[in-house]
């Protein structure tokens, strides 16, 4: 069983909600993979309205009357997203071969280790006009589109209503989103979950025939997993196989050193996150492709062992850690994110946005509370949705509306959800803390944490509004952006050639000290272990041992890291002198827990 291949060895992963919603239409006739989210559906319809009015067509809208109508506006937008491709690619084979065109820039961005690369780079140098005239129509006929990703956030899955007041069956918020997809036109696509187990969602794929094999062993619509460690895998690896989904990709993600939502590991790094997958994949494949022939053995005979795919992102910065990545860890290909929220032909941020996030440093991307999910959420500082916030804490009301209900999680003070960016929930909270019998400093901690909850569901769709000259919800207008700290190293605006150039190693946009992207990931998890020093009850056995196990791991990542450097798996000086520094404000840390 294959998966789709790109001619490039790195997609752009999800980014917010706005800022990869219709990214494939600018990169995908490149043969880049990028995803979309779609769980917002109200945006989608937004974007449904926005691409059939700008071909011309007649726009019929999906109103919340009609049932499954979240479903419905995803399956269309998602086709339309695929015609326009489609027309793109067409668009592309047609073009003539001239410096500008843009055949010519799918051919000249891809990496130059492609075998098609290699033919178009022999193309070029051709003169004889016979064997040229086949080359050109070779090299037309092997463009292809980068793959259409869809991601579903597991945990965004309210359920939704009827008349009478009922859960609505298969009706809930990310079991729509799966429904959406799984009936639009999509191919050689894959489907991304993220954030973790949801057994419900993970059981609904199995009602669609589109997520099983053809006869010749391949997928049109495969399944990949975002997993922040091998057990993760494992386990969400083998619930599915156990039902008849295959796993066709796990992606691995930074726990801190990435962009949005932070799942912190326990002190795990990257590094031997990676080591561990490069031992076990056999081993990962040999069990779950037993596990999935049982499951569908009455249903279909497997012959070929299906292939799984190991990628990585989060913190990618070079063109010698993404080599690292592939050549050592044995990567299948690499995630880059941040950096293309500084690339207007790739993604939807808007001008304001993009200009903060060009002059943003590593004191502006912080680790902040601003989720309603409760979830840790790499944000920039300084943005429009901050200052939204902020001023309704000078007029005294904490919070802000909440228009699209997506999450609504917490019934602390209701026996309906609410979520914890409201006016109503920030006002309950506010009133609980106030009465607590914490000390005033404490009070202030608690009031502050609270007060950093910010609107996600509209600050993170914002942006295609103000670039797409639609209202999205009045009078929210704020937009929210979500890099990783990896962004602080980039500080222009890029073309697509750039950002490709710099991913190969044919000239890199970086200029100064950055350190390694693994330096990087460890000095986040210090300054996270930090925040656990101040909150550990070190009287509470349970608390030191976690503290304990988390500092240890660090130290354990520490020594690999090492090893590393003393194999020449990395060869720069400064990896060496950073890992140092590091090991010894570790040291430092774990003595203070001593004494604590």
């Amino acid at each position: 069983m294959k998966n789709a291949i790109s001619p490039h060895q790195f997609h752009i992963p999800v980014m917010g909600i706005a800022y990869t919603i219709d990214t494939p239409v600018k990169v995908a006739h490149f043969g880049i993979n990028s995803s979309i989210s779609i769980i917002e559906d109200h945006l989608i319809e937004k974007m449904r309205e926005y691409y059939y009015k700008l071909n011309n067509e007649t726009f019929q809208p999906i109103t919340k009357k009609e049932p499954n109508f979240r479903a419905k506006r995803i399956t269309d937008y998602l086709n339309l997203i695929s015609e326009e491709v489609k027309k793109k690619v067409e668009e592309v084979k047609t073009a003539a071969f001239s410096s500008t065109s843009e055949i010519t820039k799918y051919f000249e961005m891809l990496p130059e280790v492609s075998e098609l690369k290699q033919k178009y780079l022999k193309f070029l140098q051709l003169n004889d006009s016979s064997e040229k005239e086949n080359l050109e129509s070779e090299l037309r006929e092997e463009v292809k589109p980068g793959a259409i990703e869809v991601n579903i956030m597991t945990k965004i899955d309210n359920d939704q209503l009827d008349e009478n007041k009922e859960p609505v069956e298969n009706g809930s918020d990310a079991l729509q989103a799966l429904k959406g997809y799984a009936e639009s036109d999509l191919e050689n696509s894959t489907l991304v979950f993220s954030a973790g187990m949801n057994p419900r969602l993970f059981n609904y794929l199995s009602s669609f025939k589109t997520f099983s094999p053809d006869e010749n062993g391949n997928f049109q619509k495969a399944i990949a997993i975002k997993v922040s460690d091998y057990r993760s895998a494992l386990i969400q690896g083998k619930y599915l196989a156990k039902r008849g989904i295959w796993v066709s990709e796990f992606r691995i993600e930074s726990g801190l050193n990435c962009g949005g939502h932070a799942f912190a590991t326990d002190g795990y790094l990257l590094g031997p996150i990676m080591e561990e997958f490069k031992q076990k994949k056999d081993e990962l494949q040999s069990e779950l492709a037993s596990l999935y022939r049982s499951a569908v053995a009455e249903e279909a005979e497997i012959s070929a062992l299906p292939e799984i795919k190991i990628t990585v992102q989060g913190g990618i910065g070079t063109f010698e850690e993404d080599t690292l990545l592939k050549d050592y860890f044995q990567a299948d290909a690499t995630g880059w994110g941040s950096p293309f929220l500084l690339c207007p032909e790739a993604t939807n941020v808007d001008k304001e946005t993009l200009e903060k996030l060009q002059k943003s440093k590593e004191k502006d991307i912080i680790l902040s509370h601003s989720s309603p999910l409760g979830v840790r959420f790499n944000y920039l500082k300084g943005a429009s949705g901050e200052e939204f916030r902020r001023k309704n804490l000078l007029r005294n009301k904490p919070g802000s509306s909440c228009p699209e209900k997506l999450l609504e999680s917490n019934t602390e003070f209701t026996e309906k959800p609410i979520c914890t960016a409201s006016h109503k929930y920030q006002k309950l909270k506010l009133k609980q803390i106030q009465h607590s019998d914490l000390s005033n400093e404490e009070k202030a901690k608690e009031a502050e944490k609270l007060f950093q909850k910010e609107c996600l569901c509209t600050g993170l769709c914002n942006s295609a509004a103000k670039n797409y000259n639609f209202s999205f919800v009045k009078k929210m207008y704020f937009v929210t952006v979500c890099p990783g700290p990896n962004l602080a190293y980039f500080d222009d605006e890029y073309s697509l050639q750039e950002l490709t150039d710099h991913i190969y190693g044919r000239k890199s946009v970086l200029d100064g000290y950055r350190p390694h992207m693994f330096i990087k990931e460890l000095q986040l998890y210090i300054d996270y272990l930090k925040e656990l020093l101040d909150t550990t009850d070190f009287s509470n056995k349970r608390e030191a041992k976690k503290f304990t196990r988390f500092s240890q791991n660090l130290e354990e990542g520490i020594t690999y890291y090492k090893n590393l450097f003393c194999g020449r798996v990395i060869k720069e000086e400064q990896f060496l002198t950073d890992l140092l520094v590091c090991e010894s404000q570790i040291l430092e840390i774990t003595h203070q827990a001593e004494v604590a």
